[in-house]
């Protein structure tokens, strides 16, 4: 009796969660970036590259969405 009253709670779950599911995602993925470079930059403040870093980080963040929206 406990699977199909849970499967149903779990179906109805996921029909709620779907229309957030871009924006959590989205949301993923700025905490990971944001991760990512503040991991990075002060690193390479310690060797006097951090301009360097952080354009780095700027560019190959256009270069991945530019892919990203030019290839669907």
């Amino acid at each position: 009796m406990v699977e199909p009253i849970f499967g149903v709670l779990g179906a109805v779950a996921v029909g709620l969660a779907t229309p957030a599911l871009p924006y959590a995602l989205s949301f993923a993925a700025g905490a990971m970036i944001y991760v990512v470079v503040d991991d990075i930059i002060p690193e390479a403040n310690t060797n006097g590259n951090g301009k360097l870093a952080t354009w780095g980080a700027i560019l190959g963040f256009l270069v991945m969405m530019t892919l990203d929206v030019g290839l669907g």
